[in-house]
């Protein structure tokens, strides 16, 4: 392979309206060098300095209501993988730490109250005098742990219907999950950076032989699933409902339970520990209404009935609601260390999710445009950007998928993490940034951005009460 030595020009920063959340707004408004203009994007790989990178705060629509801020190895092949090639979903791998001294069927010493139920490992927990019981693990017809029960469907698409089991080329249940083999990369690599110029982008230099170059950020992630789609305007449609009904997430619920015997994810920041899981206050910041869900007059894929957009990827969601949908389907939000794994191809430490193609312009990768205003979706040729219709049915850009075959992992739509953003712990074994900042990770580029915002180790972030016709979400699962 010839060597690359490439430099990606990138919008650094995009001008907020104060009314709403517009990602048409979005678009204008350059800062200057040092960050300080307009609100903007934070691209930077480990360098949480805000004279170097910005996020969507200024003017940015935040939810109705507010509460306090919750503080919160498969050994890859050797090269970045063939681009469009079909990614395989390995079997097997980690599972995570549990008590060795837990009596048989015990999975773990974690107190619990009576009668809770949980899922590890895709097998259902039931507490028992203050600890947690396991029953068997969930099989063919009901091959699914959700909340402590075995059950065929995620709840999002039980149901059925548009958005709910027809995505992708297949057709297939939106609520599809893939395994992702556990193992070690780093989490910084290629000189992912801003431009040394002071400039509104960065560059991005390769190996000769495509290989990764400048790694730094180590980080060992244990075996999980994620969802192979963005969650659906239908299958948001259906949590909104149970919300409507009441619904609220419990308390402490929404942890990676498969890891630390139960405890979760690792926190990375100062204050150590482990994940807190849902927090009981945040319940107030929960607000997926039709009018906010239509933050954005240009871009907001939610209708207030089911229409044509059942299979658009939702927007418009804040990091709470984000969250809590997860929960109720019976996963989690993914680490940022999780999220970039699976589109980094794990230790093969990729270009782009699919490898080192460049995306061009037909949609066949990733959907995005140039941060100007135009769009290449539907057309496959960039032109202006004019709403809903820009962006994609989630799974359209199909040579795009992973190392494990998720989908739109660059691309489309940005997709809140559930750690809060800081530079990196290192090292990092199933840790997240779980210490409380201002600021929430975003991953995954967009519609109407640049292809620099395509590359796996590019970071972004936004206040977690926030909400544009920019972000969606897509869930994690216990392996």
């Amino acid at each position: 392979m010839q060597r690359i030595a490439t430099t990606l020009a990138i919008v650094a920063a995009l001008s907020v309206a104060a009314s709403c959340g517009s990602a048409a707004d979005l678009i204008g408004g350059l800062p200057d060098a040092s960050g300080e203009g307009d609100a903007g994007v934070g691209t930077g790989p480990g360098d949480a300095s805000a004279d170097a990178i910005s996020g969507f705060v200024e003017g940015s629509t935040e939810n109705d209501t507010t509460a306090a801020e919750s503080s919160t190895q498969n050994d890859a092949a050797p090269v970045r993988g063939a681009d469009g090639a079909e990614a395989g979903v390995a079997d097997g791998g980690d599972e995570g730490t549990v008590d060795a001294g837990a009596d048989a069927g015990e999975s773990s010493a974690t107190a619990c109250e009576a009668g809770a139920a949980q899922c590890r490992d895709n097998t259902p927990e039931t507490c028992v005098n203050g600890r947690w019981q396991s029953g068997t693990p969930c099989s063919a017809p009901l091959p699914l742990c959700v909340r402590g029960t075995c059950s065929p469907e995620p709840p999002s698409c039980a149901s059925g219907g548009p958005g709910l089991i027809n995505c992708g080329p297949a057709s297939e249940s939106c609520c599809t999950s893939l395994a992702v083999t556990g193992g070690a990369y780093h989490r910084t690599y290629d000189s992912v950076g801003l431009a040394a110029d002071g400039g509104y982008g960065y560059t991005a230099t390769l190996a000769a032989d495509g290989g990764p170059t400048s790694e730094a950020d180590p980080a060992t992630v244990s075996s999980f699933r994620l969802d192979k789609y963005d969650v659906t305007v239908g299958r948001f449609r259906q949590f909104v409902a149970v919300w409507n009904g009441g619904w609220t997430p419990a308390a402490a619920s929404g942890k990676h339970t498969h890891l630390n015997g139960g405890l979760g994810l690792a926190n990375g920041g100062s204050d150590g520990g482990y994940e807190p899981g849902w927090v009981a206050a945040d319940d107030s910041n929960i607000g997926p209404t039709n009018a906010n869900l239509a933050c954005d007059p240009m871009f907001a894929t939610w209708t207030s009935a089911a229409g044509s957009q059942e299979n658009l990827p939702i927007d418009c969601v804040n990091w709470y609601e984000s969250y809590a949908f997860c929960i109720w389907d019976g996963g989690f939000l993914p680490s940022e260390a999780e999220w970039e794994y699976a589109a980094a191809g794990g230790s093969q430490q990729r270009v782009y999710p699919w490898g080192t193609a460049d995306p061009g312009s037909a949609n066949q990768y990733a959907i995005y445009g140039d941060a100007e205003g135009n769009c290449y979706w539907p057309t496959g040729t960039l032109a202006p950007c004019t709403g809903v219709s820009n962006i994609a049915p989630v799974g359209t850009a199909t040579l795009g998928a992973g190392l494990w075959g998720q989908l739109d992992l660059a691309g489309n739509m940005w997709q809140w993490n559930v750690d809060w953003y800081g530079s990196y712990a290192d090292p990092c074994t199933d840790c997240a940034e779980l210490t409380a900042a201002a600021f929430r990770v975003v991953r995954g580029g967009l519609f109407n951005y640049l292809a620099s915002f395509l590359l796996a180790p590019s970071r972004n972030f936004d206040l977690p009460s926030d909400r544009y016709g920019l972000i969606g979400v897509r869930c994690a699962r216990s392996p």
